[in-house]
């Protein structure tokens, strides 16, 4: 069996509320290009194509989760790496063959990306509050299944919001066309001041 070379690992990254399971985000991720046919790698490119089977999926694993004492489980012929934070669970899902290591990695950056953003309260109501920066976060980590960064520190430096401080300068940038006048008669003195002190 040849092993699988494409860089698409992530099957679905999930996260669910530990009481009711509903999910609060959820992204499937499907490959570019159809993966050869074999025993671990179905022919159908998506095994989860509509909303009742993600669901039926997401309920399953969350039974089969809710008092497992390990992180890392074989569910539907896939690895799943999952960690509880607060009233939310996050999990990351791969395929059979997919490296745990790396996916377990991807589940700590995440978890310690949201630590960050969200100054160390990962919660439902926290994540809904910020689902804006969750989202990002997840996109810096993971983009259509392919995974980009395992850093939380570089995550979250990619996805906070600017300071305040640069926020007011930014309001104060006058970009009608008298300030953009202003702006190219202070470019020509001072590059005419350069050019005259370079002679």
């Amino acid at each position: 069996m040849p092993p699988n070379l494409t860089l698409h690992s992530i099957h679905a990254l999930l996260i669910l509320t530990t009481d009711d399971q509903t999910r609060i985000l959820t992204k499937y991720y499907t490959p570019p290009h159809p993966l050869p046919a074999s025993p671990s790698h179905p022919p159908q490119p998506n095994p989860y194509p509509t909303l009742a089977a993600q669901k039926a999926f997401e309920k399953g694993l969350a039974e089969k989760t809710n008092k497992s004492t390990t992180d890392i489980i074989l569910y539907d012929g896939r690895v799943v790496v999952f960690k509880m934070e607060g009233d939310v669970m996050l999990y990351v899902v791969g395929g059979g063959e997919e490296n745990e290591v790396l996916l377990f990695s991807v589940i700590l950056c995440l978890r310690d990306a949201l630590g960050i953003l969200l100054k160390n309260s990962t919660d439902k109501r926290t994540i809904i509050e910020n689902y804006d920066l969750v989202s990002l976060c997840i996109d810096e980590i993971i983009d259509d299944g392919i995974i980009l960064e395992t850093d939380p520190v570089i995550v979250a430096s990619r996805v906070s919001r600017p300071p305040v401080q640069d926020i007011s300068s930014v309001k104060s940038l006058e970009l009608s066309e008298q300030g953009l006048l202003n702006v190219w008669e202070f470019g020509k003195m001072k590059l005419a001041e350069r050019m005259r002190q370079g002679l």
